[in-house]
C-alpha cells in the first residue's frame, strides 16, 4: 500500500500532543478503568454547565448541557455524544469543543455520558443514548429548546449515527440534522483503508474495541450497533460526514456517505489530506483542525437555525463575529 502524504503541522502536533494515542498493544481489556482514570485526569473542566441524571429508567443516565449566555428564548439543541472507542471517553473531554459549538451556533447542547465497553457490552451504550436523547426531546419545554439535531465524533459519531436509525424505526424523536465527524461505523474491517498503516487509532485498536463492544464471534451485528450494517437508510435526517485520508474509517464514511445520498437522505462529505483519526481534538490549533470546525459550524447553523422564538437572529447573539 503507498505511502499516505501527512500534513506537516499535524504530523509535528501529534509528536508533541500530551496524551498519546490509544495503543491496543500496550492495554488489555481489565486495564482500561486504570485507563480511563488516567485519561479522565488530564482533563480540565473549562465550561459553565448544568449536569442531569435520568432517573426514569433501571439504569441512570447522566447528561450534561451547556447554554449560550444569553436572554431566555428557545433555541436549537445539539445532542452530544462523545469518542472515545466506545471502551473509553468521557462528557469532560469534550469541553472545550462542545462551549465553542454552543457559542458559535447559538445552541443548547446537551452531551451524554453512557455506559462503556468491555463491562457494559451492546446495547447499552447505544441505548443509554437512545433514552437520554428521548428524555431530551420530552423535556424540550423545560431545557428552552425546539429543534433537536444529534453528533458526536469517532465513536460518539457511530453512536450518533445509531441514534438516528433507532428514532426513525422507534418513531422518534425527530431529528433535524446528524453531524457525524470521522464516525466509527463498521465492526467488519474490510475496507482498503481499514489496513493502513496510521499514527492515531488503527487497525488493531479498532479490531479490540469492537470485540469489547461485540464480543470475539458476534452471530448477527444489528446496524443499531454497526450502521454500516443498515440496509435502508430512507427516512433519515439530513447528514454532515467528514474524516481524514489517512484515518482506517475513511472508506467506511465514504460509503456511508454515497448510501445516504443514494437513499434521498440530503448528504454532505469533507475528506480532510493528510489528516489521522481524531486529528482535530489532538490538534485543535491547526489550519486543518480550524477548517473543520468552522465547516461543522457552518453546517449546524444551516440546519439547525434559531428557532421563531428565539432572542437570537442573523449577526445577532453569541455568535455574532465568530469567526468562518
Amino acid at each position: 500500500m503507498p505511502e499516505m502524504y501527512l500534513d506537516p503541522e499535524l504530523a509535528a502536533g501529534l509528536a508533541a500532543a500530551p496524551v498519546r494515542p490509544f495503543d491496543a498493544s500496550e492495554v488489555r481489556y481489565e486495564d482500561l478503568p486504570a485507563f480511563r482514570k488516567e485519561r479522565a485526569a488530564l482533563v480540565v473542566p473549562e465550561a459553565s454547565d448544568e449536569r442531569i441524571t435520568i432517573t426514569e429508567r433501571h439504569i441512570p443516565v447522566q447528561l450534561r448541557i451547556y447554554r449560550p449566555v444569553g436572554p431566555p428564548g428557545t433555541l436549537p439543541c445539539l445532542y452530544w455524544i462523545h469518542g472515545g472507542g466506545m471502551i473509553m471517553g468521557n462528557v469532560e473531554a469534550d469541553d472545550a469543543r462542545l462551549v465553542e459549538y454552543a457559542l458559535a451556533v447559538g445552541c443548547v447542547v446537551v452531551s451524554v455520558d453512557y455506559r462503556l465497553a468491555p463491562e457494559h457490552p451492546y446495547p447499552a451504550g447505544v441505548e443509554d443514548c437512545y433514552a437520554g436523547l428521548v428524555w431530551t426531546a420530552d423535556h424540550s419545554d423545560e431545557l428552552g429548546i425546539g429543534a433537536i439535531a444529534v453528533g458526536g465524533a469517532s465513536a460518539g459519531g457511530g453512536l450518533a449515527a445509531a441514534a438516528a436509525l433507532l428514532a426513525r424505526d422507534r418513531g422518534g424523536p425527530n431529528l433535524v440534522f446528524q453531524l457525524l465527524c470521522y464516525p466509527m461505523l463498521d465492526d467488519r474491517n474490510e475496507t482498503p483503508s481499514s489496513f493502513m498503516e496510521v499514527p492515531s487509532w488503527g487497525r488493531r485498536e479498532n479490531v479490540f474495541a469492537w470485540t469489547a463492544l461485540l464480543g470475539p464471534s458476534p452471530n448477527e451485528v444489528p446496524p443499531y450497533a454497526a450502521p454500516a450494517r443498515a440496509t435502508d437508510l430512507s427516512g433519515l435526517p439530513p447528514a454532515f460526514i467528514d474524516v481524514g485520508q489517512v484515518d482506517i474509517f475513511r472508506d467506511e464514511c465514504l460509503d456511508y456517505a454515497r448510501r445516504l445520498a443514494q437513499a434521498g437522505v440530503p448528504t454532505e462529505f469533507h475528506l480532510y489530506p493528510g489528516a489521522y483519526h481524531g486529528w482535530d481534538s489532538l490538534v485543535p490549533d491547526a489550519a486543518l483542525s480550524r477548517r473543520a470546525v468552522r465547516e461543522r459550524i457552518r453546517a449546524l447553523r444551516e440546519r439547525v437555525a434559531p428557532c421563531p422564538s428565539s432572542p437570537y437572529g442573523p449577526g445577532v447573539g453569541p455568535w455574532a463575529g465568530w469567526p468562518t
